[in-house]
């Protein structure tokens, strides 16, 4: 293939994203050469394509991230349709030096699963995993097998027509791909019954560092297979497919939402709420969304609306929760109102969960934080205050307690368990015309700031799946990522011990880095 060089216009959203022209080395045209014997053409798109930009963009929801992907395009996309063609991608990139990045879903707050923060940085190819998107429920055993490439709301579709009774904990959003959610552990509403989304994972198969195929977790290993439950993804390698325990629901959840402002005494309400939600029955989690000097709280119950309205009564009193409050609802339906609202009662829930295509959204900068002692009063109210102007965004105070706290912190990657109240997500939403991009007025960063002496310490923890380059990057050092620059972050989302673990698990299954990001695991030093 000759060099090529051209120039990309794509009209998105009203404004115009200009494709920069592109030079290719010898050893790239090899790249693609070497693809193109076990991958069909029309699977792999080059910038040459009239479809590469909109499916590169196809994904991104948040307007920061799209400028960035289309200034330093990757050499190209590949959409594989079955193992061999991700197995010839990774051997094809390693023979002639060209890493690969991979999205399953596209809900990736800084978009390193397909874009590179370094102008002009090496070359590398974006996997996209969403042809690979089979769900297949075993209503006997309570499992499914799911391919990477579903979305969530796919995945609660599936099981929820196939096993009705059956369910699986994991995000409120249902268009999140399956495999980020899971390889970051996988929060939600019945993570307090159920735990995270990975501590349901009963085994997988994946495509490693070499290239090779591993059916199973007895191929893995036990150090690799606990390594992709929670560790993060991109670094060990590309898990093609995941087998899950589905958890059982009674036939109506309850949903209620109620709204309070600070003048209804919504500080108050949410002070006790920091103690009292992680210490509620199990099946039953209420989390807090802080908007416009407003709190909503947000809850699911397993079960029907009279004993949610009894129990609030009796354990929480000052929310005030009615009947009135209340909607029954099968799982299912719950899983699409509680994203989509009153949609779900004009479109069919198959047109809602099912559908793939995005509409991008405001320029979005995502932090987050883990609780361990309650704030004070005056704490809380000034974080109530604190978007101003023309400033906007939200606070998402997800409870922790109950299946969460049983789980030792070792048990996957993910170790923020027994000794936390609930995590903090930090969201802030801006105009990005004339800002390049810059955070404006940056907000998220100043209260993330003040925030310092009230959350978690030593380290600050954070969830890997809120994923945010501002806590840092990584380092290459003589050609290896360095280990010491790399604990500033890998210690916030792993914990101290954890993180170690999975450095020294990616000395073992990839020591000379292949699978690397700007936040990615490095191999621990010998």
């Amino acid at each position: 293939m000759a060099s090529m060089a051209l120039v990309l216009t794509v009209c998105f959203l009203g404004f115009f994203v200009p494709a920069p022209s592109v030079a290719w080395p010898s050893n790239n045209n090899d790249f693609l050469r070497c693809l193109s014997t076990n991958i069909p053409s029309q699977l792999v798109l080059t910038p040459s394509s009239p479809s590469f930009t909109p499916l590169l963009v196809s994904s991104i929801r948040n307007a920061r991230l799209v400028a960035p992907a289309t200034a330093n395009p990757p050499l190209c996309i590949v959409t594989p349709t079955n193992a061999s063609h991700v197995q010839t991608a990774v051997r094809c990139g390693r023979r002639h030096s060209v890493r690969v990045r991979v999205r399953s879903g596209g809900h990736d707050n800084e978009g390193l699963s397909y874009r590179s923060t370094t102008p002009n940085g090496e070359a590398f190819a974006v996997i996209d995993l969403a042809k690979l998107h089979a769900v297949h429920v075993n209503p006997h055993e309570a499992t499914a097998w799911v391919e990477t490439g579903a979305t969530v709301g796919e995945l609660y579709y599936r099981i929820a027509t196939a096993a009705p009774g059956l369910g699986f904990p994991a995000s409120v959003c249902p268009t999140v791909g399956v495999g980020g959610i899971i390889s970051g552990g996988g929060i939600g509403l019945m993570m307090r019954k159920y735990g995270l989304s990975a501590d349901n994972v009963l085994d997988a198969s994946m495509v490693d560092a070499n290239g090779n195929l591993l059916a199973n977790k007895k191929a893995m290993g036990d150090d690799l297979f606990w390594a992709i439950r929670g560790g993060g993804g991109g670094n060990f390698g590309i898990v093609l497919s995941w087998k899950l325990r589905l958890v059982p629901v009674p036939p109506k959840v309850t949903f209620f939402k109620v709204a309070k402002t600070m003048e209804q005494g919504a500080v108050d309400t949410v002070t006790k709420w920091q103690t009292l939600a992680p210490a509620l029955p199990d099946d039953l989690s209420v989390r807090v969304v802080i908007q416009k000097s407003q709190a909503n709280f947000q809850s699911l119950y397993l079960g029907n609306c009279s004993t949610t309205v009894a129990t609030m009564h009796s354990r929480f009193p000052e929310l005030g929760v009615t009947s009135a409050d209340c909607k029954e609802m099968s799982w299912l339906q719950y899983t699409a109102y509680i994203y989509f609202g009153d949609a779900i009662n004009s479109k069919p829930l198959e047109a809602l969960l099912l559908n793939r295509s995005t509409t991008l959204g405001p320029f979005v900068k995502n932090k987050s934080d883990y609780v361990k002692k309650p704030l004070t009063k005056e704490t809380l109210e000034k974080m109530f205050l604190w978007p101003s102007g023309v400033a906007t965004g939200q606070l998402v105070l997800e409870p922790h307690g109950g299946r969460m706290g049983g789980i030792a912190a070792d048990d996957t990657p993910f170790p923020h368990r027994s000794s936390v109240l609930y995590n903090i997500q930090y969201v802030e939403f801006w105009n990005g015309e004339g800002t390049g991009g810059e955070v404006t007025p940056n907000w998220v960063g100043s209260l993330y700031d003040f925030m310092a002496p009230f959350v978690s310490k030593n380290p600050r923890g954070a969830y890997v799946n809120y994923r945010d380059l501002d806590i840092g990057t990584n380092k290459v050092v003589d050609g290896a990522t360095s280990y010491e620059s790399a604990k500033v972050w890998g210690e916030s989302y792993f914990g101290q011990e954890n993180f170690r673990r999975l450095a020294k698990i990616k000395r073992k299954v990839d020591a000379d880095d292949y699978f690397r990001s700007e936040q990615s695991i490095p191999p621990l030093p010998l």
